[in-house]
């Protein structure tokens, strides 16, 4: 079973909405499908073409052996949770990351958004009720998918906190931070205001220069958030 691979790029191309490259690994050619945004910065060469590191999930069949690349394990781990659902294939699982995040993905489970997920192709109705039925009811999805829904009765009680974050989302965005570093810097944010609330109420005015400040504080010094 290979589940992880270092190595030089050695070739890469696309076959309709298929993504590929062929890594050099000690002197073997492995040929793996990734995902669409990697596979762009890999052709604009916007990440190196050497050390190349892809978490793999290897899928044998009788007439051939597959490897799927990504950059991350938890995205490694949460294409293996699609495809454990019934009727959900690689290529489907490789279509929905294509086009959502995994904290997209997450947040349509929370809310039962079954209009984004039947917008990947190949994904009708009846797969999209089963995908959220079944991956809302996964362990490890449980807590964040839980986390999703706190946060949002959280802001739906605080209409001045949830306007002043989509303000700082604008004012971050006008600075080119991505909607990724964005999306992994709010829930960080709301939970240090929860704790800080009555710290807050008696020092500081919670109020769009003191979030702001906040946020670019986690943003400087928390590499987790950086680019």
């Amino acid at each position: 079973m290979i589940s992880w691979i270092k190595g030089e790029l050695v070739d890469l191309w696309q076959t309709n909405n298929k993504f590929y490259i062929v890594i050099n690994c000690q002197g073997l050619g492995y040929e793996i499908q990734i995902l669409e945004s990697i596979y762009i910065k890999l052709k604009t060469k916007e990440i190196p073409l050497q050390n190349l590191v892809f978490w793999l999930k290897h899928i044998k069949k009788e007439d051939s052996d597959y490897l799927f690349g990504f950059i991350s394990k938890d995205q490694k781990d949460f294409f293996i949770e699609i495809l454990n659902i019934k009727g959900v294939g690689s290529q489907i699982g490789m279509a929905l990351l294509n086009k959502y995040s995994i904290d997209e993905i997450i947040n349509a489970i929370a809310f039962k958004d079954k209009k984004l997920i039947s917008s990947v192709q190949g994904i009708g109705q009846k797969m999209t009720e089963r995908i959220i039925l079944e991956l809302k009811n996964k362990s490890n999805m449980k807590a964040k998918v839980s986390e999703e829904l706190k946060d949002s009765d959280y802001l739906k009680e605080n209409n001045e906190l949830n306007s002043i974050l989509k303000d700082i989302d604008l004012t971050l965005q006008s600075l080119n931070y991505t909607n990724k570093e964005i999306k992994k810097l709010f829930p960080i944010l709301i939970n240090e205001i929860k704790n800080k609330k009555n710290l807050i109420l008696k020092k500081e005015k919670i109020s769009f220069e003191y979030i702001l400040k906040l946020a670019m504080n986690h943003l400087d010094n928390n590499s987790n958030l950086g680019r």
